[in-house]
C-alpha cells in the first residue's frame, strides 16, 4: 500500500516544484483556516469563508482541469477514483451556494457550515491517502514537477467562488474559467472594499457585488459549459441534498 503525501518529506514528494508538494502545502493551510472557522460567526465567520473560498476553489479546478485528466488516462481505475473526488467538490459547490442564502445565527447555517468542514476534511483525506500515492506511483519526479508548474499556472487564473451548475470536467469547465475568474475576482475586490471602506459607501458595493452575482450566474448557465460532466456529480445523480 502507497504510503499517505501528509508522512512524505517533500524530497520524497519530487521536490519544492513537485505537484504533490503544492496540494500538501495548500492542505496545511485549508486545516489552519477550518480551524479558525470554528466557533465564528456573523462578520468574522464571513471573512474566514471568503479566504477558505480563494483557496479551496482555484485549488479544486486545477485539480479537475490538470490532474484527473492524467489520473484517468494512467489508471485503470481513474475514472472512478476522480469521479469520487468530483461529487465531493460538487458537494462543497452545492454548500457554499446554500450558505449564501442562509441567515448567520441559524441552526441551518451551523449545519452547513458543519457539512462543509466534514467534506472538505474528507476530499483532503481522499486525495492524500489514495489518488496522490496512486500518481505517485504511476509518474516520476519530473513528471510530478512538469505536473507542479501547470497546476500552479491553472491555479492563478481559476475562478474563485462555488459554481455548481458549471461541469465538473472538461471541456466546459477549462472554457468557463476565464469569464467566470473575471467576474468571481471582481467580486472579491468589491466584497473586501464593502467590509472594509466606509459606512457610506456599503451601499453601492454591496449592489455591485450583487450585480456581479447575477452575471456569474448567467454566464454559468450556458449550456456548453456542462459539456464534458459525468451527471452523478449533480445532487440528483447522487441522492445529496442540493
Amino acid at each position: 500500500m502507497q504510503r499517505s503525501i501528509a508522512h512524505q518529506t517533500e524530497a520524497e514528494l519530487g521536490g519544492r516544484l513537485s505537484v504533490l508538494t503544492r496540494q500538501r502545502a495548500d492542505h496545511i493551510e485549508l486545516d489552519r483556516l477550518l480551524r479558525r472557522l470554528g466557533g465564528t460567526t456573523g462578520a468574522a465567520q464571513d471573512a474566514v469563508l471568503q479566504r477558505l473560498y480563494r483557496l479551496v476553489f482555484p485549488h479544486a479546478f486545477a485539480e479537475e482541469s490538470v490532474l484527473w485528466p492524467v489520473m484517468r488516462r494512467h489508471l485503470p481505475d481513474g475514472g472512478e477514483l476522480t469521479l469520487a473526488v468530483e461529487q465531493e467538490h460538487q458537494e462543497v459547490n452545492e454548500l457554499v451556494s446554500r450558505l449564501e442564502g442562509l441567515t448567520h445565527g441559524t441552526p441551518e447555517r451551523a449545519a452547513v457550515v458543519d457539512r462543509l468542514v466534514e467534506v472538505l476534511r474528507e476530499d483532503v483525506r481522499d486525495e492524500e491517502d489514495e489518488l496522490f500515492p496512486r500518481l505517485q506511483a504511476t509518474l516520476d519526479r519530473a513528471r510530478l514537477r512538469r505536473l507542479g508548474v501547470y497546476w500552479e499556472l491553472v491555479r492563478r487564473v481559476a475562478p474563485t467562488r462555488a459554481h455548481p451548475v458549471v461541469a465538473r470536467r472538461p471541456p466546459g469547465n477549462v472554457l468557463a474559467a476565464a469569464p467566470l475568474s473575471v467576474v468571481d475576482r471582481l467580486r472579491d475586490v468589491v466584497d473586501l472594499a464593502g467590509r472594509r471602506g466606509p459606512v457610506r459607501a456599503k451601499p453601492a458595493l454591496r449592489a455591485a457585488s450583487h450585480g456581479l452575482t447575477t452575471v456569474a450566474h448567467r454566464i454559468e448557465r450556458l449550456p456548453f459549459l456542462r459539456v464534458g460532466e459525468d451527471p452523478s456529480t449533480r445532487s440528483e445523480g447522487t441522492g445529496r441534498a442540493a
